[in-house]
């Protein structure tokens, strides 16, 4: 009792000493500004206004003390505080400050976006509210450098800098300094386990190379989003948004989008805060049916294998199955040769009856923060996130992510100099399935392959006896065999459908298995305080994965893999010439367990001229580079036309399949009845998939010369890529315009991708084979397996030996207009140089339009309480490269625009806005949905 007495006598001689400082923030026309800044000069307490402008400051120091009031957008004002609970009422200027705001994530330390030492763009508050699009994460699109890929309306995967992917593994995205990778995938979800838009307090964009201080996985750039801390943004704020998606293909659907935070300091020492959101759409129908091999839609096509139809890829030589009916004495010795040499393909169903098409995310995340000394000279966070959701995700096949569930928890110790954090990052795949592998096994559950494909070539024959021309014959052949196929919608497809998806076995079933972890820890500490001469920082990281497919996706079906990686970095910054010179230097060493390690240093200059030094001119070299992921590394995933092969040496060991021989198979094999295949014949005994397509079209007519074209695969293991980059740039206000100017030039080294190859169950492939050596010879014997289709297909993970090179500018400009009109514009122009002679068979992939152009302009006070934005973009059209299907992304114009109405009484904004408003419908990513169009009106309350 006397220690309880003696702490509340304690808290209450601080709390005596406490000041309090209220007061409202407005603009020259008397209108608040939400979301503007107020700090004690020279101390860490401050506090940031509501809606209607007003701020409560306490601090404990001493009177007479000054307050710093900036907000984006005005200049900054400082104002003496004389008396405690005095009241302030501060009028700000209005002024084009964009490049003044300070960001940190270019260095690890606070800056002026003018001297980043490299691009920076960045989203604040605002930037949030004016966002003309459906939801602040569709909204980063219109930042300048940024390239969004939609796969769902629920996963939209962000890019910068070319080689865009769907699984963007070249990307990072952090939370609070949360990466928020998938532990199996290595690639970020979206904004699926990210933070409410209500939330948000920023978000930084560093497009580019930045391992030198954020490792292996920052080779593309890195997406920071910074949440509100309780402390300075109290109350109950909540949102919610209602309206309808248009898209040809699925017609007119509801859209809901609910979110609520809960934020509380209960005193100095202790906040919390709560967030709670809600999405539900229903998502871009996918009704892409073009042939994946041949141009244009022909489904009379025996081979037809459709981007967005699923169970086609069940394929087979038709004459093969013909050689063995006949040895079976099914047909009459002879009738195969009725059967043409072509490839036929089972009867496919549509992604639209494979899937409910539905998309939708919730989100729930709490957080606890103490202060022990009341202020943020310390500050202990714990943090708990969980999302779950439904989204099509695009790979090598095409996958819903149906009930998905993603947590994360953090703990972490932070201060004006230092941080110091833990997390944990799991997943579990719910009921989420592989679209291509349900087509293929529900067309098993009613007909077996074999007798498909069996009837399919009796009836083949039958029809040319009986006086069909070929087409007729291979529309006889395929209603014979598709007798008794499940439709969609019956009760037969219905309950075949449901077996499947629930069967993680892939010769039955399509679930995806996964409940894999990461461990992350990570700290930094920098030594300005204590070392004068120059700001000295120093970190490091250690991450731990635990992958866990259970033998579905990964070679874990014996127990979990085990993989970890560390790094450390020290930077040095230092300013001369009457500090208009600063000079940046960092290097980091990053170590993972099947790699030798890696340095990445970066050095940069910036030079601020002009009498207000508003002319800010920077240069920088970097290198980066990424680890191959875990996918690359430790995959062993039957996708049905081919099997992903990670190239780990255990991994190769440990994936193995068993094939029965035919009698020729056996003859070559010792006279044995099957063949067990593993990693190894994968990388060590296998042709390259191309020269087999090119042989198999020739073999009939010059067996001779298609032996030729044959080229046995010399695939490496995978190993780390490289990249060396240079940037110039130049940042500026002048005249109440800010400019933005930089360019950037790449080599890639050792660049990841991957490479088809075929693997003959027998015979040993090498360069052209000697087709006159006779059946004695490997070669020959190779030969032969390919013709009986006796093989297996693999794509493996390795790296180009072609050196890679990649270049682009881009301009971004803004300018108050006409009283409070802002306008913007940015340009980007991107190109990459590879020599595909020197390597064929490798995609390198670029994924990126070579033109881009946005635009942007808004007011936010263009009445009393009435503001509008639009915004609009466009890219030239572009080659899409990706294991799921290639193709040609159109050039596409898209406008959005929204208008907002504010009512200071209730502390609201209300918004209708628009999303490619009248546009044509675009694709992003070949095998997606088309995107349409979004209406929607919110509501959002925020005190």
């Amino acid at each position: 009792m006397r220690v309880y007495l003696l702490i509340m006598l304690l808290f209450s001689g601080i709390s005596f000493a406490q000041n309090t400082i209220t007061g409202s923030v407005t603009d020259g026309n008397k209108q608040s500004i939400p979301g503007a800044n107020v700090v004690v000069v020279g101390e860490n307490s401050g506090a940031s206004t509501d809606f209607d402008g007003s701020f409560k400051l306490t601090t404990n120091a001493k009177l007479p003390f000054s307050i710093k009031v900036s907000a984006v957008g005005f200049e900054s004002k400082t104002i003496n505080v004389t008396a405690a609970n005095q009241k302030v009422n501060v009028i700000l200027k209005d002024e084009e400050t964009k490049l003044d705001e300070i960001v940190v994530s270019a260095s690890r330390t606070p800056e002026r976006v003018l001297e980043s030492p490299v691009t920076i763009e960045r989203m604040g508050v605002q930037e949030i509210k004016r966002t003309a699009s459906p939801s602040f994460y569709d909204g980063l699109e219109n930042m300048k450098e940024v390239q969004m890929n939609t796969s769902s309306m629920s996963f939209k995967s962000i890019n910068t800098r070319g080689f865009a992917t769907v699984a963007n593994t070249r990307f990072m995205q952090l939370v609070d300094g949360m990466d928020n990778s998938s532990p199996l995938l290595n690639f970020v979800l979206g904004n699926m386990i990210g933070v409410s838009e209500i939330d948000v307090q920023s978000v930084e964009l560093l497009p580019g190379a930045s391992s030198a201080l954020y490792g292996a996985n920052a080779f593309n750039g890195i997406l920071f989003m910074t949440s509100k801390s309780p402390f300075t943004n109290q109350g109950i704020s909540t949102y919610f948004k209602y309206g309808v998606t248009s898209q040809e293909a699925a017609g007119t659907n509801g859209y809901y989008d609910f979110g609520i935070r809960f934020a509380h300091a209960f005193n100095k020492y202790f906040a919390a805060k709560a967030n709670f959101t809600y999405m539900e759409a229903t998502d871009w129908y996918a009704t892409n049916y073009n042939d994946k091999t041949r141009a244009g839609i022909d489904r009379t096509n025996p081979g037809y294998d459709g981007i967005n139809v699923y169970g086609d890829e069940a394929s087979t030589n038709i004459k093969g199955v013909g050689l063995k009916l006949e040895a079976m004495g099914l047909i009459p010795a002879g009738a195969s040769n009725l059967l043409p040499n072509t490839t036929v393909s089972r009867t496919g169903y549509n992604e639209i009856d494979l899937t409910d098409n539905k998309a939708a995310n919730k989100k729930i995340d709490f957080s606890f923060h103490g202060r022990p000394f009341g202020d943020e000279r310390l500050e202990i966070i714990w943090q708990s996130k969980f999302g779950t959701g439904n989204a099509v995700y695009q790979g090598a096949n095409r996958y819903y992510l149906n009930d998905f569930f993603m947590q994360q928890h953090k703990l972490e110790f932070k201060g004006k100099n230092f941080f110091l954090r833990g997390y944990t990052t799991s997943e579990d795949g719910g009921h989420s399935y592989d679209m291509i592998f349900t087509g293929i096994n529900v067309n098993r559950k009613w007909k077996d392959d074999n007798t498909w494909f069996g009837q399919y070539a009796g009836a083949y024959i039958q029809g040319t006896l009986a006086g069909m021309t070929p087409e007729q014959a291979h529309a006889a052949g395929r209603a014979t065999a598709d007798t008794g196929r499940f439709l969609p919608g019956t009760a037969e497809f219905k309950n075949a459908f449901n077996q499947v998806i629930n069967e993680a076995d892939v010769l039955s079933g399509s679930k995806l298995v996964d409940n894999s972890k990461i461990y992350h820890s990570d700290a930094n500490y920098n030594f300005r305080d204590i070392i004068k001469f120059a700001e000295i920082q120093l970190g490091g990281s250690f991450r731990a994965y635990e992958l866990n497919s259970h033998g579905r996706i990964y070679t874990d079906a014996n127990g979990p893999i085990d993989y970890n990686e560390y790094g450390a970095y020290a930077q040095l910054m230092k300013k001369f010439l009457d500090d208009r010179l600063k000079f940046t230097g960092s290097i980091r060493y990053d170590k993972s367990k099947n790699f030798d390690g890696n340095y990445s240093p970066r050095l940069s200059l910036v030079y601020s001229g002009g009498e207000k030094r508003n002319h800010n001119f920077r240069g920088s070299f970097q290198t980066g580079f990424r680890n191959p992921s875990t996918q690359d590394q430790y995959i062993g995933f039957n996708i049905g036309s081919a099997v992903l092969i990670g190239s780990a040496p255990d991994n190769l060991t440990r994936f193995s399949e068993t094939f029965n021989l035919s009698a020729e198979g056996q003859a070559y094999s010792g006279g044995n009845a099957t063949k067990d295949m593993t990693g190894l014949d994968a990388y060590g005994n296998s042709y390259i998939a191309s020269s087999v397509n090119a042989f198999s079209a020739m073999a009939g007519s010059n067996p001779v010369a298609a032996a030729a074209l044959l080229k046995k695969s010399r695939a490496n293991y995978v190993k780390p890529e490289e990249v060396k980059a240079f940037e110039l740039g130049y940042r500026s206000v002048f005249e109440g315009m800010s400019i933005d100017l930089n360019g950037y030039y790449n080599i890639y080294n050792n660049f990841i991708g991957t490479l088809n190859v075929i693997s003959p169950f027998y015979g040993t492939a090498q360069d052209n084979p000697n087709i006159a050596a006779g059946t004695s010879d490997p070669g020959v014997q190779s030969i032969r397996a390919i013709q009986n289709g006796e093989y297996r297909v693999y794509q493996l993970y390795t790296n180009s030996d072609v050196e890679i090179h990649s270049l682009g500018f881009g301009v971004g400009l803004s300018k108050k207009v006409i009283s409070d009109f802002e306008v913007g514009l940015n340009y980007n122009y991107a190109q990459f140089d590879f020599d595909q002679e020197k390597d064929p068979s490798f995609e390198p992939g670029f994924n990126t339009p070579k033109h881009r152009i946005k635009m942007s302009v808004g007011n936010d006070k263009l009445f009393k309480n009435f503001g509008f934005s639009v915004s609009g973009r466009w890219n030239s059209e572009y080659l899409w490269q990706a294991g799921f299907a290639d193709g040609i992304i159109k050039s596409a114009t898209v406008i959005d625009a929204q208008i907002n109405y504010g009512i200071p009484k209730l502390k609201s904004v209300v918004k209708l806005g628009a999303a490619n408003i009248g546009g044509k419908e675009y694709y992003q990513v070949i095998g997606a949905g088309l995107i349409g169009q979004q209406y929607f009106a919110s509501w959002t309350i925020n005190p």
